[in-house]
């Protein structure tokens, strides 16, 4: 977590430069500079309320940047350089635990679990066990303390399994290097988000065996986090924010994948309809977006129970602390009365 702290700080100091570069409205539209921890098929429907213009129909244009990463996001907002950040909500969680009296809000939760599948060099989809599969392997994972690897640490002692007794976590590997590592030789399983799980099985380079977010069940994986003030300064932005991705869910949850592939495929130049295709098949089946965008105690709880488990979490906190369900629960009663 200080590793965590100390790295916003230092974005956040290359950003302030660029706090005053926020531009008027434009067009009539209200411009609301959004960054995006990594750009990826796991958040089509934001994607698709971009494209079938759902954001424009709420008086919005959204400015959209990839952060690269969770720190570099909570820096964007703690600067002003960005609006709104799209992360997971423990990046808001350590500056709270840290003592920060400028702790951004959770206001609305796109995905509800991990969005990575289990990658094997040996075709085991009918006979994969987590308690028994992974016995004595090595597996690449993530980094140590961000939440994929901790999610994946969850499950494996849930199984019985703990790192450096009876499996073994790679944390060598920079989280973007995984794959190629993997297909260089290294370790016996990796994760890997769509499309390049689904593609790496398709050039016969592996096989996907499960989902690690069927297996950890809800956690609110990717969520909107902003400065208080900005959201009370702009709620009916918010809302119009809100209600254009909660359209966005339903039309790809509910849309033929091949039909929603098309609208997507300006958002992924390289990757083809087929692999998005595939992808969005994959997320489906996992059921991986909040319909109502609406966080439950619950599940931040199991969050803090993932992080307490890897010994990354200082203290615990209150739910109310850090999230405002009040937005996405009035949107959600709207756009379903």
């Amino acid at each position: 977590m200080k590793k965590f702290l100390a790295s916003i700080l230092c974005t956040l100091f290359a950003l302030i430069p660029l706090t005053a570069c926020n531009n008027p409205d434009e067009g009539g539209l209200k411009k609301i500079r959004v960054s995006e921890v990594t750009h990826s098929i796991f958040y089509a429907p934001m994607y698709a309320a971009d494209s079938l213009g759902y954001f424009k129909e709420e008086g919005i244009r959204i400015d959209l940047s990839n952060g690269g990463g969770a720190d570099a996001v909570m820096a964007a907002v703690l600067s002003g350089s960005a609006d709104i950040g799209f992360c997971g909500p423990e990046a808001a969680l350590y500056v709270l635990i840290g003592g920060s009296n400028n702790v951004p809000t959770v206001f609305g939760q796109l995905t509800k679990r991990d969005g990575s599948f289990l990658v094997s060099r040996v075709d085991e989809k009918d006979t994969f066990d987590w308690a028994t599969s992974l016995q004595g392997k090595d597996i690449l994972a993530g980094r140590k303390g961000g939440v994929p690897a901790m999610t994946f640490e969850y499950i494996l002692n849930a199984n019985g399994l703990y790192d450096g007794q009876n499996v073994s976590m790679n944390y060598d590997v920079n989280f973007n290097n995984m794959t190629a590592a993997f297909e260089g030789g290294t370790s016996d399983y990796c994760t890997m988000f769509e499309p390049v799980a689904s593609e790496y099985e398709k050039a016969g380079k592996g096989y996907v065996v499960a989902s690690v977010g069927e297996a950890s069940g809800e956690i609110p994986y990717t969520c909107y986090i902003a400065k208080k003030n900005y959201i009370r300064s702009n709620e009916k932005v918010i809302e119009g924010f809100l209600r254009a991705i909660m359209r966005g869910i339903q039309y790809i949850k509910n849309t033929e994948n091949s039909e929603a592939a098309k609208i997507l495929e300006p958002y992924f130049d390289g990757t083809s309809l087929s692999s998005i295709e595939t992808s969005l098949a994959s997320y489906k089946s996992i059921d991986a977006w909040q319909d109502d965008m609406t966080m439950t105690e619950a599940s931040f709880n199991r969050l803090q129970d993932v992080i307490d488990n890897s010994g990354e979490l200082e203290r615990r906190v209150n739910f109310s602390d850090l999230v405002d369900t009040s937005y996405s629960s009035k949107i959600y009663s709207e756009l379903n009365a």
